[in-house]
């Protein structure tokens, strides 16, 4: 027995699936899906066992390519793993079709009433399949290391659409449900699985892209994301071609838990990016590098996150210098750079020092726990420090080998310390590596961003700007992230005041200040904080405001009247973190 990953009951020893066809009803009155999932092996079996992960999947039959049943075993439920299912198959076996019903609180899955969306008419579905959820909509093996191309067949209201990330095939009505075909030919992480089904309405927005949304918000949507072609043609100069045919946008309802997600072909983005400027155009910088970091080179498990997000993180920044300038990509990394040093603190104060190295051992702890910025900022000041040893020429050629050489392929920390000692000789003894990979906290080497528009924010100090201070959001967020904590209550008001923040349409500088309104005892921005945690579902804004408040004694009371309020809008992921950390207040 070999397991590949400590988040899957996957076997190297047991045989590869690498295609699913899956066809599934979407059953809005139980919250349920049915289906049948097909799981076509890399090659004929020798008699073997084959074991699946799952959650709370209700296994009616499975049945092999020659209509035999195959006998399966459901183990007992692990509370963070869920159910292994165990197949005996028959020597011969090519696949194995398993006909199943979703739980009705399916992780990956949140069901919305019409009075959650922006239409208020119709109900609306969507996947979060990040980091180990597929497992409870898709019986498989639910790990980065196996790669599955897949068909699909959804069926919905006909009234409805349903989309996936993947290649759109055709639709066909029949009376009251409609069946809409997708194929995804290249394989895919199973973490990138990915659907919606709702009242969607769509505009292209560039030869490749195209953005969907509720029909009331698609054109504010396409206005703030039209610069989206621009971005693909900054990526494939700085990483190859774009290996995914098209980069379509879905934006998704205020409880999307994420600011994006990178399913291939159609990247999920939360609402709080309709800032009415374009300011927040970085989060699809962010998720369109995944193509690249991520998608096509994929981490091995979750142990090894840096890999996809440190990589992500280094490539953001430098489409941002492409597209926006070195001022935009140094302010940026400042930001990023501000918020490891407060996750790096948290996790220290919590006593889970271990989760700030980047390589990390995660077994038997829930990824959803301890995923934080970490992996993103702390990764990508490693990379830039290997970028700043060999030099930016030598870097970019050196990215472009480590992309080409593991496509579509999944890398560890070791396969990448092999790699790197393979390509640049002597650069990880250079920049300390293992003081990097295997130690806590930010090394003493650790590189810090530089430019002259970065250096005036900085001299900007805790001293409260004139009226007429003119300063670009990523500027004010940086300047808020760097106050003392807790300042005077009079000084955020002056702010506020001033600036009007508690107001910002960015959702970034509105949080930052409300964060530092909190915790400085400022209450006349209460009832804002309210109302962006019943309205908002990115755990971006619920852990650090949710924190906020428990920090304090006499606002805990608050917090947890708050949460119980609105858990029921959250999706179940972020409802989860947020009411773990209410446990522990």
């Amino acid at each position: 027995m070999a397991l590949l990953d400590p988040h899957s009951y996957a076997d190297d020893t047991h045989p590869k699936v690498t295609k699913l066809v899956w066809d599934a009803e979407v059953d809005f009155s139980t919250r349920t899906l049915r289906g049948a999932a097909t799981l076509e092996l890399e090659s004929p079996s020798t008699a073997e066992i084959l074991d699946l992960d799952s959650r709370d999947l209700a296994i009616a039959s499975v049945r092999d390519d020659q209509g035999r049943d195959v006998r399966f075993e459901l183990a007992p439920a692990d509370s963070v793993l869920g159910a292994r299912i165990r197949l005996t198959l028959a020597a011969g076996t090519k696949s194995v079709t398993l006909r199943y019903e979703t739980g009705v609180g399916a992780s990956a899955l949140q069901w919305l009433e019409p009075a959650q969306t922006a239409g208020g008419k119709q109900p609306y579905l969507f996947s979060q399949c990040q980091p180990i959820h597929a497992r409870s909509i898709v019986p498989l093996q639910d790990t980065p290391s196996r790669r599955i191309t897949f068909t699909a067949a959804l069926k919905v209201p006909v009234a409805l659409r349903g989309l996936m990330a993947a290649g759109f095939v055709g639709r066909e009505e029949a009376g009251a449900a409609a069946v809409e075909r997708w194929e995804m030919p290249q394989p895919i992480a199973p973490y990138l699985f990915a659907f919606a089904v709702g009242d969607l309405a769509s505009r292209d927005i560039g030869e490749r892209s195209r953005v969907w949304a509720e029909p009331s918000v698609v054109d504010s949507a396409a206005w703030e994301f039209a610069e989206v072609d621009g971005l693909l043609r900054a990526g494939e100069a700085l990483f190859g071609q774009y290996a995914w045919d098209r980069f379509d946008i879905l934006l998704m309802p205020p409880s999307f838990p994420y600011g994006g997600m990178e399913n291939p072909r159609l990247t999920f983005v939360t609402p709080t990016l309709l800032a009415g400027d374009r300011s927040q155009v970085r989060v699809i910088a962010h998720e369109l590098a995944h193509a690249w970091t991520g998608n096509l080179v994929t981490n091995a498990n979750a142990e090894h996150f840096w890999l996809n997000e440190g990589w992500t993180r280094w490539a953001e920044i430098r489409i941002t210098e492409r597209t926006e300038g070195e001022d935009a990509g140094a302010l940026l990394a400042a930001l990023c750079r501000a918020d490891l040093e407060e996750e790096v603190a948290r996790f220290v104060r919590e006593g889970h020092g271990e989760w700030t190295k980047l390589r990390t051992h995660l077994s038997g702890v829930d990824p959803d726990v301890a995923f934080s910025v970490v992996p993103y900022d702390k990764g990508e000041l490693f990379l830039r420090a290997i970028e700043q040893a060999v030099g930016r020429a030598r870097f970019d050629e050196f990215a472009k080998k480590y992309l080409d050489h593991f496509r579509f392929g999944a890398v560890t920390t070791e396969s990448f310390v092999e790699f790197t000692e393979r390509e640049l000789p002597g650069v990880l003894d250079t920049v300390h590596a293992s003081t990097w990979l295997h130690e806590e906290g930010i090394p003493d080497n650790a590189p810090r961003a530089k430019s002259a528009q970065l250096d005036a924010v900085l001299a900007m100090g805790d001293v409260l700007p004139d009226a007429t201070t003119k300063l670009g959001p990523t500027e004010w967020n940086l300047w808020l992230e760097r106050l003392p904590r807790p300042s005077p209550a009079s000084f955020c008001e002056e702010i506020d005041q001033r600036f009007h923040f508690s107001e910002n349409g960015n959702m970034e500088v509105k949080v930052a200040f409300l964060r530092l309104a909190i915790v400085s005892g400022y209450d006349a921005i209460l009832p804002e904080v309210e109302r962006v945690l019943g309205t908002t579902g990115r755990m971006k804004y619920l852990r650090p405001l949710y924190d906020a408040l428990l920090g304090r004694p006499d606002q805990v009371a608050r917090a947890r009247a708050i949460f119980e309020r609105y858990a029921a809008s959250y999706h179940p992921i972020a409802r989860s973190v947020v009411s773990g950390r209410i446990a522990r207040a």
